[in-house]
């Protein structure tokens, strides 16, 4: 389990092989609960991007945010790729950081 304070990047995708949506955290669980209830306007609220469907720890924030810049600049095939590799289902994986199931 991911702990709370630690860089991370992250995908969210609004279902499986929908919208994809790139990011970067120091504190994922804050992060994930933002994109859930919307609590502030963008791309992830515009289009409904909020299942957490693959994430990378880093040791530091330095590395988390030069790997999201190069993830950024994939092609979507690449990213789907990444995705499926670790979570070929699309689990939703904030539902194991404690998270309840999207409706």
């Amino acid at each position: 389990m991911p702990k709370a304070f630690q860089p991370t990047v992250y995908i969210l995708a609004s279902k499986r092989n929908g919208t994809l949506y790139v990011g970067v955290t120091s504190d994922l669980m804050k992060r994930i609960f933002e994109h859930r209830n919307g609590t502030f306007s963008g791309f992830t609220k515009q289009y409904d991007v909020k299942t957490l469907v693959w994430l990378e720890q880093h040791a530091t924030m330095e590395s988390a945010i030069i790997r999201e810049k190069r993830i950024k600049q994939w092609n979507r095939a690449w990213k789907l790729e990444l995705i499926e590799k670790d979570n070929p289902d699309w689990r939703d994986l904030a539902e194991e950081l404690g998270f309840d199931a999207l409706v």
